[in-house]
C-alpha cells in the first residue's frame, strides 16, 4: 500500500480539520462555565474524563507550569469543585478529584453544549443531512481511534 494521500482524503482533512476548529471554537465560546477561567474548566474536564490527579499530572497534561496548575487548583478548591485527598499508594502525594458539585458543574456545561448544538443542527440540517452527520462522525470516531 502506498503512503501517498488521494486528493480527496487530503481535502476531507482540510475540511474537516476547519469544521472541528470552528465547532470548537464556537462551543468554547458559550459561557455556561461562567465565572470559571478556561484553565479551571478544563481541568474540570480533564478530572471527569480522566479520575483523580496530582497538581504535577495535570500541570504536565495541560501543559502549564506547576505554580499555575496550584493557583487553578486552589480556586477550584475554594469553589468546592474539587478536593485533595492523600494517595493511597503514595502518602507524600495529593490526588485532586471532582466534589459532587463539581461533577455536576461539569455535565450541567455539556448538557449546555449539547443543547445548543442540538438546536443549531435542527435550523440548520435536514433529516437525512443529520443522518449523513451521524454516519460521518462514526467514521470520524473510528479513524480517531484507530
Amino acid at each position: 500500500m502506498s503512503d501517498a494521500v488521494s486528493e480527496a482524503a487530503a481535502q476531507a482533512a482540510g475540511e474537516t480539520w476547519v469544521a472541528v476548529s470552528r465547532l470548537v471554537r464556537r462551543l468554547r465560546e458559550l459561557d455556561a462555565e461562567g465565572d470559571l477561567s478556561s484553565g479551571q474548566a478544563s481541568v474540570l474536564v480533564r478530572l471527569a474524563k480522566h479520575g483523580p490527579a496530582s497538581a504535577s499530572e495535570l500541570a504536565a497534561a495541560e501543559r502549564v507550569r506547576p505554580q499555575s496548575m496550584a493557583a487553578i487548583v486552589q480556586a477550584l478548591e475554594r469553589a468546592g469543585l474539587v478536593e485533595r485527598h492523600r494517595d493511597p499508594e503514595d502518602g507524600r502525594r495529593q490526588l485532586v478529584t471532582l466534589t459532587e458539585p463539581g461533577r455536576e458543574r461539569r455535565l450541567d456545561d455539556r448538557r449546555a453544549r449539547e443543547a445548543w448544538l442540538a438546536r443549531a443542527l435542527q435550523e440548520h440540517c435536514t433529516e437525512a443531512q443529520l443522518r449523513t452527520i451521524i454516519e460521518a462522525m462514526a467514521l470520524l470516531d473510528a479513524v480517531a481511534q484507530s
